[in-house]
């Protein structure tokens, strides 16, 4: 006699199609949300467009902001981001991208408090897209753009002299290039004068979520003072990760002076290690990065014109250890705290609406 259908399957065969499922539904609703987004940024740029085009064409002044403001909350009045300032960004925001086309590529993909923070840090416009795109390929929310924005990434990124113009394929050396910072920005740390090299390593692990983010995308971290076996001597590495993009070991020294010649090849040494150890078939040449307190252009770049494994030499930042008297002086977190809160109750309605 045949078995009956179970009313609960629970094999595997249950659990792939319900996981398939999960999946293209989680993807519909992005999808969805997305273009929800797309919409509601187009239809600030062209209320912006309509609002620049009146005052340039009929002489309106700032007042009618406030009127219209009025009116569309009056007609909507469940529907939030008719505020006069977010209409003033509205307005800023048209100005700032005239060109429709390019609004719809880059910056109507992100929300409206991304493009707000676009709009009050940044007055070029090249560097107003760059940020955009980064944003939208990395995810990033609108207070991690803003703090990109204030760390100036786009001055810092691709500023590290390296030799991977000659050490590496013309489509590796680019990205990799890309890929480092000059200098690097640790202001989350903060060093005494008389802080040594584990001190600097200690800090950054301690705070490993803000190293990865200052890094950046694709570093996954294997280990530090990580052991290599050479001749049956053992050698440390400093911090090593692995690049999922890149797909290839990277090895970062940790120095707290200026760089010395002898740097690079102590890190050749490292990258070869690293390639005889632990590369395996498909895994890209390895690449170094030192990092030091400072450094002279021309010595780096005397140092590393022989050197035939990829190495980058950048330099990074802390924030320096304050004064006694003038740590006294500064307020206490409470101090903070209720100022903070008075700020945002007398701040109110101004603040940009969400959309």
């Amino acid at each position: 006699m045949p078995q009956s259908p179970a009313l609960f399957p629970e094999d595997e065969n249950y659990f792939a199609l319900l996981n398939g499922l999960k999946q293209r539904i989680r993807g519909a609703q992005l999808k969805a949300a997305q273009a929800v987004n797309q919409e509601l940024i187009m239809l600030y740029w062209h209320i912006g467009q309509e609002i620049v085009k009146r005052q340039l064409t009929q002489g309106w002044g700032s007042k009618v902001i406030e009127r219209l403001a009025k009116d569309l909350k009056k007609e909507f009045p469940d529907v939030s981001g008719f505020s006069t300032r977010n209409l003033k960004y509205m307005r800023s925001f048209a100005e700032a991208y005239p060109d429709e086309t390019l609004v719809q590529r880059s910056v109507a993909q992100l929300p409206w408090r991304h493009n707000i923070a676009l709009l009050s840090k940044l007055k070029s416009p090249e560097m107003r897209v760059w940020y955009a795109q980064k944003a939208i390929n990395h995810g990033w929310s609108s207070d991690i753009l803003a703090m990109q924005i204030d760390s100036n990434l786009y001055g810092r990124q691709g500023g590290a002299i390296t030799n991977f113009e000659r050490t590496l394929p013309p489509e590796k050396s680019d990205l990799s290039r890309q890929l480092l910072k000059d200098p690097y920005n640790f202001d989350f740390l903060t060093l005494g004068e008389d802080a040594q090299e584990r001190d600097l390593e200690r800090g950054l692990l301690g705070h490993i979520r803000a190293f990865l983010m200052e890094l950046g995308v694709g570093f996954a971290f294997l280990g530090s003072q990580y052991p290599i076996v050479v001749d049956d001597k053992e050698y440390r590495i400093d911090l090593l990760f692995y690049h999922v993009r890149l797909h290839c070991y990277i090895v970062i020294d940790l120095k707290m002076r200026e760089f010395e010649p002898a740097f690079s090849g102590q890190m050749n040494f490292y990258v070869s290690a690293v390639n005889h150890t632990l590369r395996v078939e498909g895994d890209h040449p390895t690449i170094g990065i030192i990092l030091c307190k400072s450094k002279s252009k021309t010595v780096v770049e005397y140092a590393l014109d022989t050197v035939q494994n990829p190495i980058g030499v950048s330099t990074y930042v802390v924030r320096d250890e304050l004064p006694l008297a003038l740590q006294d002086s500064l307020p206490t977190a409470e101090q903070l705290e209720m100022e903070l809160e008075a700020a945002v109750k007398e701040l109110g309605d101004d603040q940009p609406d969400e959309p």
